[in-house]
């Protein structure tokens, strides 16, 4: 590593270390607090978020548990404050002392970093970027597990890295997804190959602009050194220039290179060619690779086939959060598309996919929240509906479509109008689909 990198400052015995948010993040992180014998305050807004069972044993073992609005107090005196994935670092530095971060009497980091820093020097593989994040990490370990490496796959996807230094089992290479939220609250994590898809606009409803969003991608390289690698998307050759990365670098792009895939579309074919390059730093054969890729099954939410139905396919992809998701989205077809499409929307440039839009689409069905944003930007281009759930959506869409088109849920939205996340508003979509006479 660089001769100044040094890994990051472990968590001393009573040390107060303050936990914010209860999701299963937040949990291992308090779990891993507790191994350490530290002191631990555990904050999260919503009280429903744990059960009177689990808040009856934290207690009985130690932990402050504090529900409700952050406050001043709550953070006082922390050694550490740590962050569950999702919670922008600017939403929690109101409450903090700047002189003590200035002078690192208090550390704010992600539970990532926190748990990177109890590895015992495992080789680490890291995807961040906009959109394919999920996709691409899972063909990795795809990949790595059909060179007969074990693997660890996880966390911003399913499994947190605390839970794995708690588990105490050792894999041969550590496969993480890593959002922004957590690259930002990353101090010392040094993955030993570093892939970067992609950078277009999103979160910018919690980024303060598009500089912040991008300095926080760039992060993941900040301690890598020539003896590692970076594989970045085909484009970020100049901002590669302007952060300095010292690795060696591989820029990639959409190849014909596994033609036996499930997979829908060229970003997926892109998808492929990064997790190829990056596991190849660890000796997978082309062989394997294209046996990972051939079995690899497409993950829900993500240009899922849900069912062809009276010659009419249902894709779901609720995943598509983003105005850059929906133009990826919209690309991987050429059947006539359906479109449905709304929620709370997060930025983006909807106008500027007005020309793909009068190419591809045939029909635009609204649902939920942000129907302004989108009828602002198609009205006249495309006969577009609007309905307060989905379920309506669906059903008028399905009466105008005709055998050979494409019934897409590709939202650019988050879900919180209606659904608790993508993952319940792509569930109830399959519901919706399978009840169709």
């Amino acid at each position: 590593m660089l001769e100044e990198f040094e890994r990051g400052a472990r968590v001393g015995e009573g040390q107060l270390c303050v936990v914010v948010g209860a999701g299963r993040s937040g949990k291992a992180a308090v779990e891993l607090l507790l191994r350490e014998k530290a002191k631990v305050r555990f904050l999260e807004k919503n009280a429903g978020a744990l059960t009177e069972a689990e808040q009856k044993t934290l207690r009985e073992r130690g932990v402050e548990l504090i529900f409700g609005e952050h406050k001043k107090t709550h953070f006082s005196g922390a050694r550490f404050v740590i962050s569950s994935p999702g919670i922008p670092r600017a939403s929690l530095e109101p409450f903090l002392d700047q002189e003590s971060l200035r002078r690192g009497s208090t550390e704010l980091i992600a539970e990532m970093e926190l748990a990177w820093r109890y590895l015992d020097d495992e080789p680490v593989l890291a995807v961040t970027g906009t959109s394919g994040k999920t996709t691409t990490v899972s063909l990795c370990a795809a990949m790595l597990k059909a060179q007969g490496l074990s693997v660890f796959l996880g966390g911003n996807i399913g499994t947190p890295l605390s839970e794995y230094v708690l588990d105490g089992r050792k894999a041969d290479v550590l496969v993480l997804e890593i959002s922004s939220f957590q690259l930002q609250c990353c101090s010392t994590f040094a993955p030993r190959v570093a892939c970067l898809l992609n950078i277009s606009p999103n979160h910018l409803d919690y980024h303060k602009d598009m500089k912040e969003y991008t300095d926080a991608k760039f992060r993941l390289f900040r301690w890598q050194d020539e003896n590692d690698l970076a594989v970045l998307g085909e484009g970020l050759e100049e901002s590669a220039r302007a952060y300095n990365l010292r690795a060696r670098k591989i820029f990639v792009r959409a190849t014909d290179r596994f033609p036996k895939t499930r997979l829908i579309g060229e970003h997926n074919r892109f998808n492929a060619e990064a997790a190829w390059n990056a596991c190849r730093f660890f000796g997978v054969s082309m062989q394997n690779a294209e046996k990972a890729v051939a079995d690899f099954q497409p993950l829900p939410n993500r240009l899922e086939r849900v069912r062809e139905h009276n010659g009419v396919l249902f894709v779901n992809d609720s995943k598509c959060t983003t105005v850059s998701a929906l133009e990826v989205a919209l690309r991987a077809f050429e059947r006539p598309v359906r479109l449905l499409c709304g929620g709370k929307f997060k930025g983006g440039d909807l106008a500027g996919l007005s020309d793909l839009v009068r190419e591809k689409v045939r029909e635009v069905g609204l649902f939920g929240a942000s129907r302004e944003h989108f009828e602002g930007a198609w009205k006249g281009i495309v006969p577009i509906s609007w309905h307060p759930v989905l379920k309506e959506a669906v059903t008028e869409v399905f009466e105008h479509a005709e055998r050979g088109d494409v019934v897409l849920l590709a939202p650019a939205t988050s879900s919180f109008d209606l659904y608790a996340n993508y993952v319940e508003r792509g569930r109830d979509f399959r519901r919706i689909v399978e009840a169709l006479k």
